[in-house]
């Protein structure tokens, strides 16, 4: 089922502060942009070995946002950050399983 995930749609909420994707079963998941930033998948935030995180948290501004978002394909999302990276592509089903929402974080116990 996690492969076919594709979001209705993706907008900021109304206070701009978190970012919203409707998913097309219906569930909303909305995001506070730095946790998206960390938790880039690509080579440049992630060792590609181990599967570790490399990016320091502690570098990542609390209130950061995209400066822009592009769909990728059907499959995904990429965004552009105001520190200069813009390499991670997020595919929908990385963006479902972190998801916040207290739904979400209960069926991960």
């Amino acid at each position: 089922m996690r492969a076919n995930l594709r979001a209705e749609t993706v907008e900021p909420t109304e206070d701009g502060r978190r970012l919203r994707i409707v998913w097309r079963d219906g569930h909303v998941s909305e995001y506070v942009p730095r946790s998206i930033r960390l938790a880039c998948p690509c080579a440049g935030c992630v060792d590609e070995y181990s599967g570790r995180p490399t990016l320091d948290p502690e570098s990542v501004p609390e209130g950061i946002n995209p400066v822009a978002i592009e769909y990728v394909g059907r499959y995904a999302l990429q965004f552009a950050w105001p520190d200069g990276h813009d390499t991670g592509i997020y595919p929908w089903d990385l963006l479902r399983s972190i998801c916040p929402c207290p739904a979400c974080a209960e069926k991960e116990k």
